[in-house]
């Protein structure tokens, strides 16, 4: 893996169940368990939403501009001889586009876009999806 290809977060303890994690980029969101803030659990939920809006976005925008643009993340949190994890994650997508040519369009290609986004292009559900390796150590 080359630096280039490499991506990282840090996570910093605020408090007792509370963090911040950063990018190199300066970006920054905060998590915790319990509260109003969005979980760890929540956040992959997200990644997976953000991911797939970035590619499903870019491609549907170019032929109209969206009248709404929402995708729902839902999954199963479960509990079993296999420890703590999520199953059935189901991305819905809700799009409305204006009438017109453009609208027609975009409303032409968003199926296919969604199919391509799961298939090939969002990294985060990919990830998900073909079970990348995780491993954990400590210095």
């Amino acid at each position: 893996m080359t630096d280039q290809d490499l991506r990282s977060v840090t996570l910093t303890r605020d408090s007792l169940g509370r963090y911040t994690i950063r990018n190199d980029r300066g970006g920054s969101i905060t998590t915790s368990s319990g509260t109003d803030e969005l979980s760890p659990v929540e956040l992959l939920l997200a990644g997976i939403a953000g991911c797939t809006a970035v590619d499903v976005d870019a491609v549907t925008a170019r032929r109209a501009e969206p009248d709404s643009f929402q995708i729902e993340v839902t999954a199963d949190k479960v509990k079993d001889e296999q420890g703590s994890h999520l199953q059935d994650v189901e991305i819905t997508f809700r799009v409305r586009f204006p009438e017109g040519k453009g609208g027609d369009a975009a409303r032409a290609i968003l199926p296919t876009m969604v199919r391509r986004s799961h298939e090939e292009f969002c990294t985060v559900s990919r990830t998900v999806s073909l079970g990348a390796s995780v491993t954990a150590k400590v210095e």
